[in-house]
């Protein structure tokens, strides 16, 4: 075994991250346990109540196994978690769009997203990512859900795949802090997975609402999941790319097309050649309105 004082800074920063990716939340404990000698000393007390009369064995067990507990290198006891309120889909879905539809603000609506329990996704999140960047300019870039870097930093569209992403935006005359950027889950799914049919649906008020409330002249959609939830279809990216489309806010409707996400030109930079037509398609969509 590889003890982390023969990892140099760049080797034990490599290793972190790759945990952080896989969806570890936590490492070690406080203080080391020897797991070991604590089930050693667990066998010997069960032995010797075992050896006792069964007179005696009553108190003596209790005894023992107090004692053990005693003498072994536990660490502190850390109290229990509290269990998280179990809410029906239904039920939540409900509460959900209630909340959504009381925000009159995107800053309230963010108050709501924050204290929303109703989605189990929120229960094993570091952070709630809301929208960011400016509300007033019309234009809306929405991806799929957050990333591991995104639940560190607590933002949309951190670490190489937000980099890439400004970028791109770059490319055709756009900077992050001049548009609205958000994603469709607000929280990050356990080791990146895809959110699950009921996590989408209760997550689906609180971003049609954002949209409504930002009222943005024309919306870039990033990535397969959130191109399904927008244009419900089960094609893949490739198939829903590069088409305008509509996406429904309430009263009105609201010119949409879809490019692949930043994450997917970092694992095939082959790619980049249809999401850079699809940002001329979005740039000349922008110059028309």
């Amino acid at each position: 075994m590889i003890s982390v004082n023969e990892l140099s800074p760049g080797e034990l920063a490599a290793l972190l991250h790759f945990h952080a990716e896989a969806g570890v939340e936590w490492l070690l404990e406080e203080e080391a346990v020897d797991r070991f000698a604590e089930f050693d000393a667990m066998k010997a007390a069960r032995r010797n109540a075992a050896a006792a009369p069964r007179s005696e064995s009553r108190e003596a067990l209790p005894r023992a196994v107090a004692q053990t507990a005693q003498k072994s290198t536990l660490a502190p006891e850390r109290p229990a978690p509290r269990p998280q309120p179990s809410i029906p889909d239904g039920e939540a879905v409900q509460q959900a769009r209630f909340a959504a539809e009381s925000a009159r603000s995107l800053p309230e609506l963010k108050t709501a997203i924050e204290a929303f329990n109703g989605c189990n996704l929120k229960h094993s999140a570091r952070s709630t990512i809301f929208a960011s960047g400016d509300a007033t300019s019309g234009i809306m870039v929405i991806g799929s859900a957050p990333g591991a870097d995104d639940d560190r930093e607590g933002q949309p569209f951190a670490g190489r795949p937000g980099q890439l992403l400004d970028k791109m935006l770059a490319a055709i005359g756009l900077q992050r802090d001049a548009i609205l950027l958000t994603q469709v889950i607000p929280w990050r799914p356990p080791g990146n997975r895809i959110a699950s049919t009921a996590e989408m649906d209760i997550c689906r008020p609180f971003i049609e609402r954002q949209i409504a409330l930002a009222a943005p002249k024309a919306i870039l959609v990033l990535g397969n999941f959130a191109a399904r939830v927008f244009f419900g279809e089960s094609d893949t990216i490739h198939g829903l790319r590069g088409q305008w489309r509509e996406i429904a806010a309430e009263n009105r409707t609201i010119p949409a097309i879809a490019t692949l996400h930043p994450q997917d030109l970092l694992t095939a930079p082959v790619n980049k050649r249809l999401a850079w037509n699809d940002l001329l398609a979005f740039q000349a969509k922008l110059a028309e309105l």
